[in-house]
């Protein structure tokens, strides 16, 4: 039975809901791309789908619209795969259970992925609807944007002959995007050694975090868990021994974490004395993130007495050490334009593992010399520690294009549109403009998109409202694009 089915525009919210329905996590997304294959043929409509999976959907011009500088529509079709604690939810296979709750819809104990399912949707409503004025189409939908726009980067630009993009990639109604921040995905391995301990078991769980995304709210003080974690873990020594045998925090480098948890071994006295200091370091914490993680809770429990693997202390020192100097959250802020962030480090995945230390964060900057400099520092301090240093889907900033003529055009179209000026945004978050302003000249780019909350995580929620006069808008754009 269909939640979304009284939604209005219907078709719009008819595909949102089906896609859903389809596995589409980063990294799994041969079935989505194969359904927008299958939709292309269907409607008779020639299409590229490479190797990669990326799909390109063509559609000719409406009648009138033949001298119209051709359009492209574009969004990715993954999703980041975030699921509450004790959900059994199965990204490869379970459709999202949608819920909708006022002008919200969500998903249950998951992120809904209306980042970027939203975008896919648009495009399908308009290509399969014949009745929609409009230039010459080219509707690109990419692949593995969250984690790292890895599809972008191995996408052939050749066959694509528009100069126009809009990208339907943003979360905020009202907001016209026009510049972005390059990244690259950092990872670090430094190798550790373990020695068997006997002893009581305690689990060291930080939790009660908001988390978001790593560009959009990364100005926002929201805590890293696995930061606090490390934090915890240093000051605790100082009030009783103890060892380590376990460390996880995060899911995506994309995303802030919101929980970490360690498993160490002590005596009971210092157990006691553990928990008790855990009560004192939430009250510290919640003071320190009043106004952004009030919720924030550190426990220490007991988990019976055993025998563990765990780290020598040297292998502890190198960790405790690395997530002390690292360094997380806003670097700089832009000189020239008001509270954009310019440079910024999300460390969101961490893990403790029988040969090493894996850490995974999403480096950003709009600077390309700035994002070396970051990546750089955290490589420094990865082979200080005797550790090895990757980069991974090292992708461009999208540059402000001062004689632009797509944005004046949209901003016009807006006004006359709701009689108000929208805003035009340089934004910190990495969009796949930047990749492809640097391999096809002459590009002009625009991204906007519908009001979204909370996004990369189990909170996401899209308005239903915003994604009405987001299509409204959307459609009156390409009516009047005709020269």
């Amino acid at each position: 039975m269909s939640v979304l089915k009284n939604l209005q525009p219907e078709r719009v919210f008819y595909y949102f809901e089906e896609i859903t329905k389809i596995p589409h996590g980063s990294g799994n997304t041969k079935q989505i791309s194969d359904y927008l294959a299958g939709f292309a043929r269907d409607h008779g409509l020639k299409y590229i789908q490479d190797e990669s999976n990326n799909i390109i959907i063509f559609k000719e011009a409406s009648k009138g619209y033949e001298k119209a500088p051709c359009v492209i529509l574009q969004g990715h079709m993954d999703m980041v795969c975030e699921k509450t604690p004790g959900s059994a939810h199965d990204f490869t296979k379970d459709p999202l259970k949608l819920v909708v709750e006022g002008d919200y819809i969500s998903a249950e104990d998951t992120t809904l992925g209306g980042d970027d399912g939203i975008a896919v949707a648009y495009a399908l409503a308009i290509l399969e609807d014949d009745s929609l004025p409009h230039p010459a189409l080219e509707v690109l939908i990419t692949v593995d944007e969250e984690i790292g726009l890895l599809g972008a980067a191995a996408l052939d630009t050749a066959p694509l002959k528009g100069r126009y993009l809009i990208n339907l990639d943003s979360e905020e109604e009202g907001y016209l995007w026009v510049g972005c921040a390059g990244g690259l995905t950092a990872q670090t391995s430094i190798p550790v050694k373990y020695q068997e301990t006997r002893g009581m078991k305690y689990e060291v769980t930080v939790s009660g975090l908001l988390g978001g995304h790593s560009g959009a709210e990364i100005d926002k003080n929201r805590a890293n868990a696995t930061l606090l974690l490390g934090r915890f873990l240093f000051e605790a020594r100082e009030k009783e021994d103890y060892v380590l045998a376990e460390l996880e925090g995060g899911q995506k480098d994309n995303a802030i974490p919101r929980t970490a948890r360690a498993l160490i071994l002590a005596d009971s006295k210092a157990g006691a004395e553990l928990q008790s200091f855990a009560n004192e370091f939430t009250e510290n914490l919640r003071k320190e993130y009043a106004g952004s993680d009030e919720g924030i809770t550190v426990t220490v429990e007991a988990r019976g007495e055993g025998e563990e693997p765990t780290l020598h202390p040297v292998s502890l020192e190198k960790l405790l050490f690395f997530l002390l100097h690292y360094p997380n959250g806003i670097q700089k802020m832009c000189g020239y334009m008001e509270g954009l962030v310019e440079t910024s480090c999300n460390l969101g995945i961490a893990r403790l593992t029988q040969e090493d230390f894996q850490c995974s964060a999403s480096v950003r900057s709009s600077v390309a010399t700035e994002k070396k400099a970051l990546a750089d520092k955290i490589a420094y301090l990865t082979e200080f520690l005797g550790g090895e240093y990757k980069a991974e889907g090292d992708y461009p900033s999208w540059e402000y294009k001062q004689d632009s003529k797509l944005r004046p055009y949209m901003v016009d179209i807006y006004e006359k549109l709701y009689h108000t000026k929208p805003e035009v945004k340089v934004i910190h978050a990495g969009l796949e403009c930047g990749l492809f302003y640097e391999k096809i000249p002459g590009l002009d780019c625009v991204s906007l998109g519908p009001d979204m909350k909370d996004i990369h995580t189990t909170e996401e929620q899209l308005s239903i409202s915003s994604v009405k006069r987001v299509w409204e808008y959307l459609l009156e754009v390409l009516k009047n694009l005709k020269g």
